[in-house]
């Protein structure tokens, strides 16, 4: 451009001043280009103090520090319900995850991502095409004479925009950090589903056994109430001893029909979340309790690094930058080089003459002036988006903590409660024994062997909701961590099912 300017001959020097005036917006437009920003990953934690460790931990369960992890959530979740050592369960597990339709909704969003992703990838490529057509027109402008004639035409359309800016690059990396937002997604929506199953399955389980409890309290009372009827005969006692077990059979009667009735809810819940029809849908019985997996030591410091939603919203705030500037670049000229090779005549009969053969290459550059504010428009737009999806990103780094917080809260608590629970069962029992020995013999009243019978009974059934919410809030604290916590037991359904 300097050595145009040195030249002495005037016409030169215009035409170099005329060339470097149009030159000027794309090398701006260039020098803008150099200065965007790239997108950058928040980090896992981004806009969250990240505690040294977790304040649930208490005694009963251990606190680990945090530690800086690698990114986690392609790695495998495990097949951690096999911890519970149930053959049924992990039956249910492997059924769900083929049949759910939750899961099967993720992945068809998933499959569709990726189409767009190669959609977007394809409008960096060479587009080619072929046409054919015959036009009737009349003109000396256009076919030389003011007679009308008839042009076909045939062949093959090229055409590719450079992409000096970046901008379908850009639109490229948004559309493939779309994806992986919706892959990880679909890890989230099959960790979900697996913790669905695995509570609703343990809680139904929790209801058999409690069914079990009231029947055996049924049976105790039903014997109570021939034991008194028969003393009413003999004249030992009065009505309203009968009346009272009378109440306590009807009572027990009806928590046996509401448990039946929770049953079979919870039996139509599995069957939708395994993807079947409840009608007709039963459950083989329980081979035994299911065991109560240990948490080890150290767990909480990797919590972010697997959790599918954390990756799918650092992942949307990933495309929400790459968006950004892709709007910015609206603003940028756009080239496109265009091609095409055929034939044309005005004879279709000597159309494919060699002769009639025909060529063009265009090149078009496109430069933006004023359109009203609507590319400023955009990119306030695409700002906001991202502003939105930082915000959300944010929101799921502090559900983590809390879902973490919330579980092991529940379970160092629930672990104290067991065991109180388990003392108060046991001093219940003796006094029902004692009881029921102290009114055979007639030492008490029968309004005595009943509050022994109704406390025994009582505190058994709060047992095991005790027990049931000690497997729930595991499982929770799975699903709060991203899956399992490393190596699973060994555990083959064969075995389990021996």
């Amino acid at each position: 451009m300097t050595d145009l300017l040195l030249k002495k001959n005037s016409t030169d020097g215009a035409l170099a001043v005329r060339k470097r005036s149009l030159l000027a917006p794309l090398a701006a437009a260039l020098v803008l280009a150099g200065c965007m920003t790239q997108p950058v990953a928040p980090a896992p934690h981004a806009g969250v103090p990240v505690p040294a460790s977790f304040t649930a931990g208490g005694d009963a369960l251990p606190t680990a520090p945090w530690t800086i992890a690698a990114p986690a959530e392609a790695q495998p979740r495990g097949e951690w319900w096999l911890g519970f050592q149930d053959p049924v369960l992990a039956d249910l597990v492997q059924r769900a995850g083929q049949a759910n339709t939750s899961i099967q909704q993720a992945a068809a969003r998933l499959a569709e991502a990726r189409s767009l992703l190669r959609s977007a990838d394809a409008a960096r490529s060479v587009q080619v095409g072929a046409s054919a057509g015959v036009t009737r027109q009349a003109g000396a402008a256009t076919t030389g004479s003011a007679a009308p004639a008839t042009l076909g035409t045939a062949g093959l359309n090229a055409s590719y925009e450079l992409d000096l800016f970046g901008r379908l690059s850009q639109t490229s990396d948004a559309a493939r950090l779309d994806a992986d937002a919706r892959e990880a997604l679909l890890q989230s929506t099959r960790l979900m589903v697996q913790a669905d199953v695995a509570q609703t399955y343990l809680q139904l389980r929790a209801v058999q056994a409690e069914q079990v409890l009231v029947q055996e309290s049924l049976a105790a009372y039903q014997d109570t109430l021939r034991l008194t009827q028969r003393r009413l005969q003999a004249g030992d006692v009065a009505e309203l001893d009968v009346a009272r077990v009378q109440t306590e059979v009807a009572a027990t009667e009806s928590d046996a029909l509401a448990l039946q009735r929770q049953q079979a809810l919870l039996t139509n819940a599995l069957a939708v979340l395994a993807g079947e029809v409840a009608s007709g849908f039963v459950l083989p019985p329980a081979t035994g309790d299911a065991a109560l997996p240990v948490i080890p030591p150290g767990v909480p410091g990797t919590v972010l690094a697997r959790r599918p939603d954390v990756s799918a919203a650092q992942a949307a705030v990933l495309a929400a930058q790459a968006r950004v500037g892709v709007a910015q670049k609206a603003w940028f000229p756009a080239v496109t080089l265009t091609g095409n090779a055929g034939h044309a005549s005005p004879e279709l009969g000597d159309l494919f003459k060699w002769s009639a053969r025909a060529w063009g290459v265009s090149a078009l550059l496109s430069l933006p002036i004023f359109d009203g504010g609507q590319r400023d428009a955009q990119i306030e737009g695409a700002k906001a988006r991202l502003e939105a999806a930082l915000a959300d990103h944010r929101g799921q780094v502090l559900n983590a903590f809390r879902d973490v917080e919330d579980q092991l809260t529940s379970l160092r608590l629930l672990s104290g409660q067991a065991e109180a629970q388990g003392r108060a069962v046991t001093a219940a029992r003796r006094a029902t024994q004692l009881s029921d020995v102290r009114y055979r013999n007639g030492l008490v009243s029968q309004l005595e062997l009943l509050d022994a019978r109704r406390s025994e009974l009582r505190n058994r059934r709060q047992e095991l909701q005790v027990r049931t919410a000690q497997y729930v809030a595991t499982v929770g604290l799975i699903r709060a961590l991203g899956g399992g916590w490393g190596e699973q037991p060994a555990v083959k359904l064969a075995q389990m099912s021996q």
